[in-house]
């Protein structure tokens, strides 16, 4: 297995299986950004795996991890000196999750940010070529960092261009750099991740350079899913200890000749009518 940056990191945490192997039998797929993004968006499908002999969670990381920020010991910490921080993290969080496989590609932001990238379509092709997974998690289309739309973009494209009796039959859209909870209900996926809480703490928790850093992701990964959780529904006793919402990209994935912004506009303007609608019994 070869990607085309040559910081590209291939990990099998179990060290049971050669790197193609480990790769094949992943049923549960996450595509992401940065490093410790898989952790926050999609542990859903780290707990779904976990402990389960016919189910494996894979992790792909796009970019190599530089220009994040850091104060206290990580302060005067170049970017290569960051990168290689942030790999062998994403290399411990895979280890604890018990991930079939973590590759990290080490694409620069700018190289993810360009649509006509063909070394990152490259690469993403060649893991897709490599398994069937039946859940495919993405970030969502209407996040707010340019990067993550980036990545986005790569991997619809690449998973558009699989063939049809191999595209995943699920694909989620997942929150990180905004929240999805503006969605109506109707239109909401959710994703339980309150299984295992000790291992879900340890996965955002081990990214000790951006928490140290001065960045409290594993607080805020853990508020996020609990206020998620309670705020679902206003007159039922909380059916979930940890919730992650997502948009259904299946239809994304199903038909090429869909719009990707009309589609992710659809969900504003839901949002919209529905408030109108609301306002309108009183108004």
């Amino acid at each position: 297995m070869k990607f085309s940056h040559p910081a590209a990191d291939i990990f099998v945490p179990d060290n049971a299986l050669a790197p193609e192997a480990a790769l094949k039998r992943t049923t549960h797929l996450c595509i992401a950004a940065h490093q410790d993004d898989i952790e926050i968006m999609a542990y859903n499908g780290v707990a779904a795996c976990y402990g389960q002999p016919d189910k494996w969670f894979s992790g792909v990381v796009v970019t190599n991890g530089a220009g994040s920020s850091r104060t206290g010991v990580y302060a005067n910490y170049t970017d290569a000196d960051m990168q290689n921080v942030r790999r062998t993290e994403q290399r411990k969080a895979a280890y604890i999750g018990d991930y079939s496989i973590q590759l990290q590609l080490a694409h620069p932001s700018s190289a993810v940010k360009d649509p006509k990238n063909a070394d990152v379509q490259s690469d993403l092709a060649t893991i897709l070529a490599g398994c069937t997974p039946e859940v495919v998690y993405l970030h969502q289309p209407a996040d707010k960092h340019d990067t993550h739309i980036g990545v986005f973009a790569h991997a619809l494209r690449a998973l558009r261009a699989m063939p049809a009796a191999r595209r995943p039959k699920k694909v989620y859209g997942c929150e990180v750099w905004r929240d999805l909870d503006w969605m109506v209900d109707a239109d909401k996926q959710v994703l339980d991740v309150g299984a295992y809480p000790n291992i879900a703490a340890s996965l955002v928790g081990v990214f000790d350079s951006q928490i140290s850093g001065g960045k409290r992701y594993d607080l805020a990964t853990a508020g996020r899913r609990l206020a998620h959780a309670t705020y679902h529904t206003s007159h039922a006793s909380d059916a979930f200890q940890g919730i992650t919402w997502a948009m259904d990209l299946t239809p994304l994935v199903q038909d090429p000749n869909l719009s990707v912004p009309e589609y992710t506009q659809g969900f504003i303007a839901r949002l919209q009518q529905d408030v109108a609608a609301r306002l309108a019994k009183f108004y």
